[in-house]
């Protein structure tokens, strides 16, 4: 697998786990226990968080693979996307770490402006790489 390929499914892991959260979110449950779907969120948490552990990182071999090194621009959003990605790890880890999660956590984890700022970040990354 090159270092875009891995980049793009780090990506989709994560939006795939967004749209889980978004659905999550709409059923109204108590609990993580309560649902049917509660065993996957803690599936689609550890997802999400392992697309973001060390993506800054891994977008930067990318960006290289693809070009004779990573240029001040890039460097400029690497950083911006490793903040965003560090803030937005650290939503998912605390949600992770609940006893139970509620729709109403996850409603609120799915406002929190770190995982927007994020998702905004791989929506222009996922775009630049092609």
């Amino acid at each position: 697998m090159t270092a875009t390929e891995g980049v793009k499914a780090r990506i989709e892991a994560v939006e795939e786990a967004y749209e889980f959260f978004l659905a999550y979110a709409a059923q109204g449950v108590s609990g993580d226990g309560a649902s049917r779907n509660g065993p996957q969120l803690r599936t689609f948490l550890e997802k999400a968080a392992q697309g973001l552990d060390g993506l800054a990182e891994a977008v930067e071999e990318a960006v290289a693979e693809g070009n004779d090194g990573v240029g001040p621009a890039w460097r400029d959003m690497l950083e911006v996307l490793d903040r965003d990605a560090t803030a937005a790890l650290a939503t998912l880890r605390l949600v992770s770490a609940q006893a139970s999660v509620s729709s109403q956590l996850v409603d609120n984890l799915n406002a929190n402006i770190h995982l927007r700022a994020v998702l905004t970040d791989l929506f222009l990354v996922d775009d630049l790489l092609g």
